[in-house]
């Protein structure tokens, strides 16, 4: 049987693979009204992001950036959460593009650890 997954094992002193290497997970939180220039700067770049979750999701902040008079009310903001699993340096090759061609203050992006990554069959 093939196994095409990747693991990472950490051990109690390690703090885990230096940044470049391993996978992370990057995450992107922004207004559903960039949705489709998010995903088409994404789809330009399949090296970068072979592959790509998309989520609606619904998002508080201080920041009121670019709120609607409904979502002031509501206490929240319709979002999409965008998740890509890839490679630490490409990670930061892709969130240094971001921030060059989608220069905006209302999406946010975080970086998480994989410790593992495959599929089932």
């Amino acid at each position: 049987m093939h196994d095409d997954s990747q693991t990472l094992s950490l051990s109690p002193e390690d703090t885990g693979p230096p940044f470049g290497e391993g996978l992370v997970q990057l995450t992107l939180a922004a207004p559903r009204y960039l949705e489709e220039e998010l995903v088409d700067q994404l789809l330009s770049h399949p090296d970068w992001a072979a592959g790509f979750t998309l989520m609606r999701a619904e998002g508080h902040s201080h920041q009121t950036v670019s709120l609607t008079p409904q979502e002031r009310v509501r206490g929240r903001a319709g979002r999409i959460s965008l998740q890509i699993v890839l490679e630490a340096d490409r990670a930061q090759t892709l969130i240094d593009h971001l921030k060059q061609h989608l220069r905006k203050r209302d999406v946010a992006y975080w970086l998480t650890p994989v410790l593992a990554f495959g599929r089932l069959a």
